[in-house]
């Protein structure tokens, strides 16, 4: 990855001041950052795996949390685990696209048929796979975090079927396979940034966006639309992510003892995500919005050529399939 003009004139401070792993004495410190707030889910399950590492490592190695975008964003803070002046950040499974293009297959459509199928896949041989695809790019995969399933909500019309979706402008992200996806189910997909949704969907710009509730809920887009139909098209996990600069520094007891944490933190996360689902929900239904649990099979059969177009490609096209056969 290139280099941004924010990361290369920021670079000697970070490094002076913020070394992704530092030695003090007989214990081992790694920095993490990232952009959530303390608040959100993802953080607090953060501050869970530091307390397990300096359990499991009887107090040998600890991590320090910048939370808030302290120091950067997503992107400056990729680049700066890259160098290896970061040691650990949290990224959406969609931003490792870029590297490794088999990342895309985790954000097709119901690629996933549940919760417990999407756990099964990132917890086995497949999801190991993915954490180690990147280590040519010195960035390693530590453990994969719950980000929900996405879901449509809209501001006048429900969406109770498939067919409910035809002509409707829906939000995407400015994604190709958000955007098939769409399509394929009968929708008009509209790229707009996160920041201008909300004046969108309240001018009438889009009918609709998709996302998952604790988003629907801390985004507020709850106040402009009447309708969330959870059809649970999408379920892009974040991933945990550590420098290889930083990693291959650490000694072999390190790494286990970090891995471990990352491991642990993981159920942490769920437990912890699966309670901010359920607090939204309730949120939104109190604000007056309808919550439709519509049948999901209709728009699986929508996405399906979706699939078949990954014919093409056939270590995408294989990788489809593992995820798809994985009970």
């Amino acid at each position: 990855m290139k280099l941004s003009t924010y990361t290369k004139l920021t670079l000697l401070v970070f490094t002076i001041l913020l070394a992704g792993c530092k030695q003090k004495k007989d214990t081992t410190t790694l920095k993490l950052a990232h952009g959530l707030d303390p608040s959100h889910p993802v953080h607090k399950a953060m501050v869970y795996m530091a307390e397990e590492l300096e359990k499991e490592s009887v107090g040998k190695m600890s991590i320090e949390i910048y939370p808030s975008g302290q120091l950067g964003g997503e992107q400056q803070c990729v680049e700066l685990l890259q160098i290896g002046s970061l040691a650990i950040t949290k990224v959406s499974a969609a931003v490792l696209e870029s590297f490794t293009p088999n990342y895309q297959v985790l954000g097709l459509p119901y690629v996933f048929r549940s919760r417990e199928h999407h756990f099964n896949v990132m917890d086995g041989p497949i999801g190991e796979e993915f954490l180690n695809s990147t280590e040519q790019f010195n960035l390693k995969g530590l453990c994969f975090y719950d980000a929900g399933f996405r879901s449509y909500y809209s501001v006048n019309k429900p969406i109770n079927t498939k067919d409910d979706l035809k002509g409707l402008k829906i939000r995407v992200m400015k994604s190709q396979t958000a955007m098939n996806m769409v399509k394929a189910m009968g929708g008009s997909p509209t790229p707009i940034s996160w920041g201008e949704l909300y004046t969108a969907l309240q001018s009438g710009v889009v009918d609709g966006a998709e996302n998952n509730p604790p988003s629907l809920h801390t985004s507020r887009h709850y106040e402009v639309c009447k309708y969330y139909t959870l059809n649970e098209h999408t379920c892009v996990p974040d991933v945990i992510i550590i420098s290889t600069v930083v990693w291959n520094k650490l000694s072999e007891q390190e790494q286990k003892w970090l891995k471990a944490a990352a491991e642990k933190s993981v159920s942490k996360e769920r437990e912890l995500w699966h309670q901010a689902e359920e607090h939204a929900l309730e949120i939104v239904k109190d604000a007056g919005m309808e919550i439709i649990i519509p049948d999901k099979e209709p728009f699986m059969k929508m996405v399906e050529p979706i699939y078949e177009a990954y014919k093409s490609q056939p270590e995408i096209y294989d990788l489809i399939q593992r995820i798809r056969n994985t009970k």
